[in-house]
């Protein structure tokens, strides 16, 4: 079946402006255009807007989405099933804080007790979801399957107070990191501090620490745009610089 840009767009739930943005951007191109000159579009660009719309529902800007589909090694079906096993992540996420919830609404009318430990249960388990959405892959084909699972199973057990512990180190750690930054030198006294209390941090969720793999996970942060833009959010040269002063807190 073919679609006129007004046709598709009522079907697609997008406005005909954007498929023509889409069009002039070449991300989207129309299979013809009709003697009358309107953009003519078939079964393969309907696929293809799906595909479109399913990126920009999980967040991927459309620069991104158009070098991801320009690819020769893009996998239709591949990214199908990548953007199932997303959602299946986020509604599993759903599931445990709406247990988390109606467990709470239990207590407070009176109807249940909960511990301080599986008042954070569900957030625990969103955190532990979220990290193998994003970064799952890579900290498997990296560390293995069973350092990951041991680290998921370590952070699932973390108790109320260890948690509060974890996030007192993170904000310390991303303050002393800052003002190491701005030192420009990652060899300093504040720069290894900040080098310390990264391996503090990790030290939370791995099950064991070895130097090599600190080491790798800060050139990580350099080599994966993502970490990158994190930790370079405020400061651009952070990632870098945490890379470099781990690199000497490690060969010490």
């Amino acid at each position: 079946m073919e679609y006129t840009v007004q046709k598709l767009a009522r079907l697609a739930g997008v406005s005909a402006r954007t498929l023509r943005y889409y069009d002039e951007i070449g991300l989207l191109k129309p299979a013809r255009v009709n003697s009358s000159g309107y953009r003519i579009y078939g079964p393969e660009e309907v696929d293809l807007l799906q595909q479109i719309r399913f990126y920009c529902e999980l967040g991927v800007k459309l620069e991104d989405v158009r070098a991801i589909l320009a690819s020769p090694e893009h996998d239709a079906l591949g990214a199908l099933r990548s953007h199932r096993e997303h959602l299946l992540n986020e509604r599993r996420q759903l599931d445990a804080l709406i247990r988390n919830l109606e467990r709470t609404l239990a207590v407070k009318e009176g109807r249940g007790s909960m511990t301080d430990d599986q008042k954070f249960e569900g957030f625990k388990k969103k955190m532990v979801e979220d990290n193998e959405a994003q970064y799952g892959g890579e900290t498997r084909s990296r560390y293995g399957d069973e350092v990951v699972e041991q680290a998921n199973a370590k952070l699932l057990g973390m108790t109320k107070a260890q948690h509060e512990e974890q996030e007192r180190l993170t904000e310390e750690l991303y303050t002393t990191l800052a003002e190491a930054v701005r030192t420009g030198d990652p060899a300093s006294e504040q720069a290894q501090r900040a080098a310390e209390l990264h391996k503090q941090w990790l030290s939370f969720y791995w099950p064991t620490y070895t130097k090599e793999a600190h080491a790798g996970v800060a050139q990580m942060y350099v080599d994966d745009p993502r970490f990158t833009a994190h930790y370079d959010a405020k400061q651009p040269g952070t990632a870098v610089f945490l890379r470099d002063a781990v690199r000497i807190f490690t060969s010490t």
